[in-house]
């Protein structure tokens, strides 16, 4: 297999779980749908984007949640389930270990930062993306 065509059956893989991270995914289906096998699928995604599709699962969820605490006004169950997740529990532990603290407690540090209800606030963007995206601010 030439290595742009396994790379475009990769990125139908990882394209799929992107737009159906909110519902039960498995493997099989996602292989399956890049017209590969389980296992070798697996491993062409971890060699090619450096993650397995589960830790690529697992990160796109909690980047949703992210967003979701600090721009809308749902309970922490409610997002767990809007991103794809039964468990509470398993939802928050994954959330802990990827950003170091409790849903609850992200939302609570970050909503204390903005000045407006639902806006992300600014003191949390790094300079060095905001002067990118920006560009140089007037003096």
């Amino acid at each position: 297999m030439t290595t742009n065509h396994k790379f475009k059956k990769l990125s139908a893989g990882r394209d799929y779980i992107a737009d159906n991270y909110q519902a039960p995914l498995s493997l099989s289906g996602i292989a399956k749908y890049s017209n590969m096998s389980p296992y070798h699928f697996l491993r062409a995604f971890k060699d090619t984007f450096g993650e397995t599709p589960n830790e690529f699962l697992i990160r796109l969820r909690v980047e949703k949640a992210k967003k979701m605490l600090i721009m809308e006004n749902l309970s922490v169950s409610e997002i767990c389930e809007r991103v794809g997740y039964i468990s509470l529990g398993s939802f928050s532990s994954l959330f802990l270990k990827q950003t170091g603290m409790a849903p609850t407690l992200y939302r609570r540090k970050l909503w204390a930062l903005s000045t407006e209800a639902y806006c992300f606030p600014s003191q949390a963007i790094p300079a060095c993306y905001a002067y990118h995206f920006l560009g140089k601010l007037a003096s």
